[in-house]
């Protein structure tokens, strides 16, 4: 089983798989638990590891507890009938220039309460080691290629809270970075005019003007320039350069720097990928789809096109690295997450 809480802080994305970390063998039934108001609230309270950190910790890893519970009643299982849980938990810190990376989440207690063995703390390991410890599921993106037999140079593109791509090459190479901001910077312009928690189908971003003198300003910022692998925080953007736009032109400027994130950080890769798939929450955003599809001067599909499950392929890939660390097989390499070379992490918790 896999658990997934992203930055997008929308809810818990919990999923099963039966895999051995290398190859895929069947898709278990999957479920989204949406974080309450209220929690999503203390969550947001506490990134930058600012706050009751431990208190919110709690309080996620039983709301993860209760996601494990559904997803067994949903598949008619019992706890002794999984091997393990990965747990990835809620990201509030990542600052791996500084070698640090904080997801909260109490593995211990999780075991406790689900009585399944508990596999977290997935990037501590790649961030000690100098690695940027993110992204973490291109290894998982390459298994489903394999699984589904597609065809290389492959662009997995993960739209949650911050935007990450998998460059799958004609030759097996495998590259990964995040892009930018992916919906965070959206959903925070959505919640501080509205209280809604995102911009629902694009409609907002759809009825206003793009100012694309401030994309270009924000598209100067060294980030960009810099070649993967690389990683950011949710906080690294803001969204302070649309304060004094209008509603709607502020949501279509800030989609439009998503996209065209993306489109910039493509200059950094060998190939010009042949297909691009679009996972996380941002492909149910149209608006921003067709801006990619503009940006990047190449069509975009949802991973729903390949037969993949997007709602819960990160949830899918935290249950695949779990696999991969009991067995202490890398979760990073070097041309993903920049670790000096491949490494394995992961810490276990029994009941």
């Amino acid at each position: 089983m896999g658990l997934m809480s992203g930055t997008s802080m929308d809810g818990i994305d919990a999923a099963l798989l039966r895999t051995d970390g290398e190859s895929i063998t069947e898709f278990g039934p999957a479920i989204t638990r949406p974080y309450t108001a209220d929690l999503r609230e203390r969550i947001r309270s506490v990134l930058g590891g600012q706050g009751p950190v431990m208190a919110v910790s709690r309080a996620i890893t039983e709301a993860h507890a209760e996601a494990a519970t559904a997803l067994l009643a949903e598949a008619g299982m019992k706890a002794g009938e999984v091997a393990w849980i990965g747990f990835h938990g809620h990201t509030v810190l990542h600052r791996p220039e500084k070698h640090r990376t904080w997801q909260i989440g109490d593995g211990a207690l999780l075991a406790k309460l689900t009585g399944i063995p508990v596999v977290s703390d997935f990037r501590s390991q790649d961030v000690a080691m100098g690695g940027q410890g993110a992204p973490l599921v291109p290894l998982y993106h390459e298994a489903l290629a394999r699984y589904a037999g597609l065809q290389a140079p492959l662009l997995v593109l993960n739209l949650g809270g911050v935007g990450n791509v998998t460059y799958i090459g004609s030759d097996g190479t495998l590259i990964a970075f995040d892009t930018g901001p992916g919906n965070a910077l959206i959903d925070d312009w959505m919640q501080r005019h509205t209280g809604a928690i995102r911009d629902e189908n694009g409609v907002t971003a759809a009825s206003g003007k793009v100012d694309e003198l401030v994309v270009a300003h924000l598209l100067e910022h060294p980030y960009f320039a810099a070649p993967p692998p690389k990683s950011l925080d949710r906080g690294d953007f803001a969204i302070a350069a649309v304060e004094d736009m209008p509603f709607a032109d502020g949501a279509a400027t800030l989609t439009a720097f998503t996209a065209a994130a993306v489109a910039q950080g493509l200059q950094h890769l060998p190939q010009h990928p042949t297909r691009c798939l679009v996972t996380g929450g941002g492909r149910h955003n149209a608006t921003l789809m067709r801006m990619l599809t503009q940006a990047l001067n190449h069509p975009v599909e949802a991973v729903e096109t390949v037969g993949w499950r997007g709602d819960s392929l990160e949830a899918e890939a935290f249950a695949f690295l779990a696999a991969r660390a009991v067995r202490d097989l890398p979760l990073s390499l070097p041309s993903t997450t920049g670790v000096p070379k491949p490494v394995s992490g992961g810490r276990i918790f029994h009941p």
